[in-house]
Protein backbone atom coordinates (compact mmCIF):
# COMPACT_ATOMS: atom_id res chain seq x y z
CA UNK A 1 0.00 0.00 0.00
CA UNK A 2 1.35 3.63 -0.77
CA UNK A 3 1.96 6.05 1.95
CA UNK A 4 1.36 9.50 1.56
CA UNK A 5 2.90 12.15 3.42
CA UNK A 6 1.20 14.56 5.53
CA UNK A 7 3.24 17.39 5.31
CA UNK A 8 2.35 20.57 3.70
CA UNK A 9 4.03 21.27 0.27
CA UNK A 10 5.80 24.40 2.26
CA UNK A 11 7.19 21.74 4.77
CA UNK A 12 8.69 19.61 2.07
CA UNK A 13 9.90 22.14 0.67
CA UNK A 14 12.06 23.23 4.16
CA UNK A 15 12.95 20.03 4.75
CA UNK A 16 14.79 19.37 1.28
CA UNK A 17 16.00 23.25 1.17
CA UNK A 18 18.23 21.38 3.60
CA UNK A 19 20.26 19.00 1.04
CA UNK A 20 22.32 21.52 -0.81
CA UNK A 21 21.73 19.40 -4.14
CA UNK A 22 18.48 20.32 -4.19
CA UNK A 23 19.10 23.91 -3.04
CA UNK A 24 21.38 24.28 -6.32
CA UNK A 25 18.62 22.49 -8.27
CA UNK A 26 16.03 24.53 -7.33
CA UNK A 27 17.61 27.85 -8.02
CA UNK A 28 18.59 26.55 -11.35
CA UNK A 29 15.03 26.55 -12.10
CA UNK A 30 14.08 29.90 -10.24
CA UNK A 31 12.96 31.02 -13.43
CA UNK A 32 10.60 28.51 -14.61
CA UNK A 33 8.93 28.20 -11.36
CA UNK A 34 8.29 32.28 -11.51
CA UNK A 35 7.20 31.43 -14.99
CA UNK A 36 4.43 29.17 -13.49
CA UNK A 37 3.40 30.95 -10.64
CA UNK A 38 2.91 34.22 -13.22
CA UNK A 39 0.99 32.25 -15.81
CA UNK A 40 -1.10 30.11 -13.10
CA UNK A 41 -1.79 33.80 -11.62
CA UNK A 42 -2.70 35.35 -14.29
CA UNK A 43 -5.01 32.47 -15.38
CA UNK A 44 -6.83 32.75 -11.53
CA UNK A 45 -7.56 36.64 -12.18
CA UNK A 46 -9.35 35.83 -15.51
CA UNK A 47 -11.11 33.73 -13.42
CA UNK A 48 -10.65 30.58 -16.28
CA UNK A 49 -10.30 27.38 -15.49
CA UNK A 50 -7.93 25.15 -17.01
CA UNK A 51 -11.08 23.42 -18.96
CA UNK A 52 -12.32 27.33 -19.98
CA UNK A 53 -8.47 28.04 -21.07
CA UNK A 54 -8.15 24.32 -23.30
CA UNK A 55 -11.30 25.26 -25.18
CA UNK A 56 -9.71 28.81 -26.16
CA UNK A 57 -6.58 26.96 -27.01
CA UNK A 58 -8.83 24.81 -29.25
CA UNK A 59 -6.66 21.31 -27.06
CA UNK A 60 -8.32 18.70 -24.29
CA UNK A 61 -8.10 20.28 -20.57
CA UNK A 62 -5.42 17.20 -20.25
CA UNK A 63 -2.90 19.94 -22.12
CA UNK A 64 -3.63 22.29 -20.10
CA UNK A 65 -2.99 20.46 -17.16
CA UNK A 66 0.04 18.74 -18.58
CA UNK A 67 1.87 21.83 -19.61
CA UNK A 68 0.92 23.66 -15.97
CA UNK A 69 2.53 20.34 -14.69
CA UNK A 70 5.37 20.40 -16.73
CA UNK A 71 6.58 24.14 -16.06
CA UNK A 72 6.04 22.93 -12.64
CA UNK A 73 9.07 19.62 -13.46
CA UNK A 74 11.04 22.31 -15.62
CA UNK A 75 9.75 20.84 -18.98
CA UNK A 76 8.87 24.21 -21.06
CA UNK A 77 6.50 24.60 -23.53
CA UNK A 78 7.42 25.20 -26.94
CA UNK A 79 7.39 29.10 -27.70
CA UNK A 80 4.21 28.83 -30.34
CA UNK A 81 2.44 26.68 -27.31
CA UNK A 82 2.86 29.03 -24.30
CA UNK A 83 2.01 32.23 -27.05
CA UNK A 84 -1.35 29.90 -27.50
CA UNK A 85 -1.49 29.64 -23.81
CA UNK A 86 -0.93 33.54 -22.61
CA UNK A 87 -3.23 34.19 -25.47
CA UNK A 88 -6.13 31.96 -24.03
CA UNK A 89 -5.56 33.63 -21.07
CA UNK A 90 -5.38 37.57 -22.06
CA UNK A 91 -2.01 37.81 -21.47
CA UNK A 92 1.22 37.77 -23.96
CA UNK A 93 4.94 36.43 -23.75
CA UNK A 94 7.25 39.05 -23.59
CA UNK A 95 10.94 37.39 -23.88
CA UNK A 96 13.67 39.83 -22.79
CA UNK A 97 17.56 39.30 -22.35
CA UNK A 98 18.93 41.58 -19.30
Amino acid sequence: MVEFSKKSHEQLINKWRQNAEFVKAYEELEEEFALLDEAIKARKEQKLTQTEVALRMGVPRSAVCRLERGLVSGKMPSLPTLKRYAKAIGKKVEIRLI
